[in-house]
Formats: C-alpha cells, structure tokens, sequence
C-alpha cells in the first residue's frame, strides 16, 4: 500500500509546490511509483510538471464533486514513474459546492483510497489556506511534510497549522501524524537563516529533516521548462537537496 504525503502550509510562498514536484522527481528517480495530486486552484504542479492545464478533461475538481473517479482523472506526465491528478480554476469553486455534500471532508480520502495499491506515494500539494480542500488533504493523507521558509514571518503560522492537524487528527483521521518539517531557500551565509534553523530544530527536535533547501535559481528556472530541477539540471545545488530529502524520507520508513 503507497503512503499519502500531504504538503502543507497555510502561508504562501514558503515552497510547497517547488517541494511537491521535485520530490516526486526525486522519489521516482529511486524507483518509486509516485502520483502527484495537485490541490492547488493555481495548478502550478500541474504545468510544472509539464500538463497543458487548458486540455486535461477530467481534473481533482471533478473528482471532488464526484462526476469522475480518479483513475478517470490520473494523466501521465513526460517524467517515468510520475503520474499526476491535476487541477483547474474550477477547484476554487469546489468549496462552495462541497458544503452541502455529505462526508465533505473526506472525499479526497474516497477518492484517493483506489489508488493506494498503485503507488507508492501520493504527494499532495495543497494550497496556501485551511479551507475544505486542505482540511481533506489532511484527512486523506497518512502524513503531512510541512515546507517552512526561512523568514521569521513563516514561522508565526505555524501554530495555527499545527493546531488544525490536531483537531483533523482528533476528529477525522487518527492516523495523522507529522512526517516532518523542512527548510527551505536556505542561506547558509545569513545569520537569520541560522537562527531559524536553530529555532525550528529546538522546537521540533527529530521532526526537523537533516536536508535544508538552499536557495538555487535552477529551481525557478526549471519551473520555467515546466520540468523538476532533476532533469532540468540534475548537477544543481536544488535537485541535489531534493534527492537528498527523497532518500532520508525513505530510509525513516525503512
């Protein structure tokens, strides 16, 4: 059975898409079977992961309102081992619609749930809120990986993102719990960087991953090529840091 990741973070522009696309590259590129799940309305893993997001048919949207299943919404991507459910604008609408439905918060965990035998992670990219879609994100997944960029601003929300885990963990899904949480646009040189590094490894102890992401342009210029830092330039300092998260997130489940 595949384990569910989802990355989550209620604060923008901390790299939870960045993460999601080049760990799945990552992951794939040690033989791991990975489906991308875009739940994000701004389906930016979906075109960085090379899907013309204007000619996919069948999205998480449709999934979520029920009028597919997700083997009808999985599309290939150009990348071996990496398979994505991506998303559309129409997600935005989503919310609204699933008010009324019965079991909301756990229609991404249905939906999901036939697709576990088939991968061996799921990595779902949520989007920076904690509304319905991310509350199933948390409710459907095994585990949550939470991206924190190194700016004292990111770390103020995290109290409140820690806090929804816990009610989702008490009310609706009881096997949650936190896969860890990793730095990103790290900057050695900068004594702010450090400090928050500190501060994150003190506070959370072992849930911290021993890979930081370093700022590296090849990840916003990979983005561009609508390709993972992996095959846009698998020297660069960011897929290095990439493969490195892939393997020790593999070798704390061994």
């Amino acid at each position: 059975m595949g384990r569910i990741i989802a990355l989550a973070n209620q604060k923008g522009g901390v790299g939870k898409t960045t993460t999601t696309i080049n760990l799945a590259a990552s992951l794939a590129a040690l033989d791991k079977k990975v489906l991308v799940v875009d739940a994000d309305p701004q389906a930016n893993a979906s075109s960085g992961l090379g899907v013309d997001i204007k000619s996919v048919g069948s999205t998480i949207y449709e999934g979520l309102i029920g009028k597919c299943a997700s083997k009808d919404a999985i599309k290939h991507t150009p990348f071996e081992n990496i398979d994505i459910i991506p998303s559309h604008i129409n997600l935005v609408g989503a919310e609204v619609e699933m008010v009324q439905m019965d079991n909301r918060e756990k229609r991404l965990r249905d939906l999901l749930l036939p697709q576990k035998e088939n991968y061996d992670y799921i990595l779902i990219d949520c989007s920076p809120s904690l509304g319905i879609i991310t509350v199933n994100a948390l409710t459907a997944a095994d585990s949550v990986l939470i991206p924190v960029q190194c700016e004292y601003f990111a770390l103020e929300g995290l109290s409140k993102l820690l806090n929804t885990i816990k009610i989702i963990k008490s009310k609706l899904n009881k096997i949650l719990e936190i896969e860890g949480f990793v730095l990103t646009m790290y900057d050695s040189r900068l004594r702010l960087h450090n400090q928050i590094y500190e501060e994150v490894k003190h506070h959370f102890k072992e849930l911290v991953f021993t890979t930081v992401i370093q700022r590296n342009v090849t990840l916003s210029e990979s983005q561009s090529y609508a390709q993972p830092a992996l095959m846009y330039d698998a020297g660069s300092r960011g897929a290095i840091n990439y493969l490195q998260l892939a393997k020790e997130l593999l070798e704390k489940k061994s």
